[in-house]
């Protein structure tokens, strides 16, 4: 992060990864495994984003602790189907998403720990 750079909101960084998802998914070539596999990343990016408002909407602290779970759980989701998605061409693009999954994950994962 440069010098006096404001650090992202972790609800808009969600937001982003999603978004991106998309855009990257309707970039690849179309075959039949790139198909469901784009649905299912999809699906588990948007998901990391969805749970990560229902977290800071919580009830309670459990509440709360079971979305950012879910939301750590859905990032890794979101790695496996990366991965699988035949991207060619899009090699640069399909790392930077599986390097801002893992490191969501890792965020995930620290405010577990703190909480639990």
């Amino acid at each position: 992060m440069s010098e006096g750079a404001k650090p992202m909101d972790l609800e808009q960084r969600t937001f982003l990864f999603a978004q991106r998802v998309r855009c990257f998914v309707k970039e690849l070539p179309r075959t039949v495994s790139n198909y469901e596999d784009g649905r299912q990343v999809i699906r588990s990016s948007g998901s990391v984003a969805a749970n990560y408002v229902e977290a800071n909407e919580a009830l309670s602290k459990r509440d709360f602790l079971l979305r950012i779970k879910i939301c750590r759980k859905e990032a890794k989701e979101s790695r496996l189907w990366l991965g699988l998605l035949d991207c060619s061409g899009h090699d640069q693009a399909r790392t930077e998403l599986l390097r801002e999954a893992r490191e969501l994950t890792l965020i995930f994962s620290a405010i577990v720990n703190k909480r639990e």
